[in-house]
C-alpha cells in the first residue's frame, strides 16, 4: 500500500513503524474470509482491509479521529485472525493499538461511552473492586429490565455465584514435588482471580506435582491488556512496568527458567511487553527479558513428563483454541497435545478460527455483536456432542459457559489446566 506521511510525521518512530506496517498490505483480500466482524456484517469497513485503510487515513491527515473512524475501530475484537491468514505479515495488532491510542488522544466519545469506559478499566483490573461490583450486580439482577442499554447486559452477564477468593493468589512461594526441575512464576492476573480461582489453584497443583516451583511475585497483577486495548497508554503501561518490576526481581534473585500464564489474553500481551515499552531506555531491556520469559502453561507443561492417572479416559472434551492464543501466540495444537496425553477424547470446534465474541471486554462495550458470535459458537460447539468444554483463556470460558447456557446445551465449561490437573491426580472438577 502507498503511503504519504511527510518526514516529520516519519520522525516519529511510532508513525515510522505504522508506515513500514501499513507498507505490507497489499490489499489482497484474505483476511476478510477470517474476520468475524465482516463474515457477520458483510461491511468492507468492518474487515482488517477497509480498518487499514481508514487507520491508514487518519494517521496520515494528523488530525481528530472521525465519528466513522471511531465507530469502525471499536467493532475490531482484536482477534488477530487476520494476521494468521496474511500473506504479507502485515503486523495488524500493533497498527490498531496504535490507532486506538490515536482516537483515545483525540476523539470525545459521548458521555456515556466515556463513563463506560472509565468503569471498566477501574473495575476489572482490580480484583476487590470488581468482586464487589458484582454482587452489587447480583443484586440488582431481578431489576435489571429497569436499566439501560449496556448496564442493563452487564447486569444480566453477572455470574448466578460468586467463588471465595483463593488463598494461594497470595504471593508466597509453592515447592516442587520431588526433583525441581523448573522455578517459575505464575501470573494470578485479575478477573481470573475473582471469577474463576480455581484454574491458578489447578495450575498451581500441577506445576509443582510436575516437578516446578512455583513463585507468586509480590506486585504482579493485572497485565494492562484491558486499558491498552482501549487506548489508555499511560494506565497499560504502568500495569505492565508494576509487573515487570516484579518479575525482574525474582529473575536477578533466585532465577525463573519462565513466567507462566494461564490467560491467553494476558499472555498475548506480556508477550508484547518488549515491543510497548521499546521506547522507553529505562524500561526496554527488563521489558525485552520478560516478554522473553512468558509462556502460555501449555508450554511450560509440554516440557514436563505428565503422569496421568486414567481418570480421564474416555472423556469427550471439546476444544476451544481461544484467539489470542492461535492467533496472538501461535500455539495451536500443543494444548490439544497434552489434553491427549492426559487421556482425553479430544473434538475440535467447527470453525475453529472464529472468535467466541468475548475478547476482553468487548462482549460488554459491543455487545449486539459479541452475542452474535457467541451463539454462532455455542451451535458449533454442541454439534460436536462433546461431555465437556475446554478453553485456555477466562474470557472464552466466561462467552461460552453463557452461550451453551443460552440455547439449553449447558455442560461443564472448563480450563485445559482444570482438566490437566484432575487427570494427573488432582480433585474432579465440579460438574463433572
Amino acid at each position: 500500500m502507498q503511503t504519504s506521511f511527510t518526514l516529520a510525521q516519519l520522525a516519529d518512530p511510532d508513525i515510522a513503524i505504522a508506515n513500514d506496517i501499513l507498507r505490507k498490505c497489499v490489499h489482497c483480500g484474505f483476511c476478510t474470509a477470517t474476520c468475524p466482524t465482516y463474515v457477520l456484517l458483510g461491511d468492507e469497513r468492518d474487515s482488517p482491509r477497509g480498518r487499514i485503510y481508514l487507520i491508514k487515513q487518519m494517521l496520515e491527515a494528523g488530525e481528530a479521529a472521525t465519528e466513522e473512524t471511531v465507530w469502525h475501530v471499536d467493532r475490531c475484537l482484536s482477534c488477530l485472525s487476520c494476521m494468521t491468514t496474511c500473506p504479507s505479515s502485515v503486523h495488524y495488532m500493533h497498527l490498531v493499538d496504535h490507532a486506538r491510542a490515536h482516537i483515545e488522544e483525540t476523539y470525545k466519545r459521548p458521555l456515556g461511552e466515556r463513563l463506560l469506559r472509565w468503569l471498566l478499566a477501574k473495575l476489572l483490573p482490580d480484583p476487590t473492586l470488581f468482586r464487589w461490583a458484582l454482587r452489587g450486580a447480583m443484586l440488582a439482577r431481578p431489576f435489571g429490565f429497569l436499566l439501560p442499554g449496556r448496564l442493563r447486559g452487564m447486569v444480566k452477564m453477572a455470574p448466578k455465584a460468586l467463588p471465595k477468593p483463593s488463598a494461594m493468589d497470595a504471593p508466597q512461594v509453592f515447592e516442587a514435588e520431588g526433583e525441581r526441575r523448573l522455578r517459575v512464576a505464575l501470573m494470578t492476573g485479575c478477573a481470573q482471580r475473582v471469577l474463576d480461582p480455581a484454574i491458578n489453584e489447578a495450575s498451581i497443583r500441577l506445576l509443582t506435582r510436575h516437578g516446578c516451583e512455583v513463585v507468586v511475585a509480590q506486585g504482579a497483577g493485572c497485565c494492562g491488556a484491558l486499558t491498552h486495548h482501549m487506548g489508555q497508554v499511560e494506565d497499560s503501561h504502568a500495569k505492565a512496568k508494576a509487573n515487570i518490576a516484579a518479575w525482574i526481581a525474582e529473575a536477578e534473585g533466585e532465577g525463573l527458567d519462565a513466567i507462566v500464564i494461564n490467560a491467553s489474553g494476558c499472555g498475548t500481551n506480556v508477550k508484547d511487553y518488549g515491543f510497548m515499552l521499546r521506547n522507553e531506555p529505562e524500561w526496554a531491556e527488563h521489558a525485552a527479558k520478560v516478554s522473553a520469559l512468558a509462556k502460555d502453561i501449555s508450554e511450560v507443561l509440554a516440557q514436563l513428563p505428565l503422569k496421568p492417572n486414567g481418570a480421564a479416559q474416555g472423556r469427550v472434551v471439546a476444544y476451544h483454541s481461544a484467539c489470542s492464543l492461535q492467533h496472538g501466540q501461535k500455539i495451536t495444537s500443543l494444548p490439544k497435545q497434552l489434553l491427549v496425553k492426559a487421556g482425553f477424547d479430544v473434538r475440535d470446534v467447527p470453525e475453529g478460527h472464529l472468535c467466541c465474541g468475548s475478547a476482553g471486554s468487548y462482549n460488554l462495550l459491543q455487545p449486539d455483536i459479541a452475542t452474535q458470535l457467541r451463539d454462532r459458537k455455542a451451535e458449533a460447539i454442541a454439534g460436536t456432542n462433546a461431555e465437556i468444554v475446554a478453553a485456555g483463556n477466562i474470557g472464552c470460558l466466561v462467552q461460552l459457559n453463557q452461550g451453551l447456557e443460552a440455547r439449553g446445551a449447558g455442560r461443564p465449561v472448563l480450563h485445559s489446566a482444570i482438566l490437566l490437573d484432575w487427570a494427573t491426580g488432582g480433585p474432579q472438577p465440579k460438574g463433572l
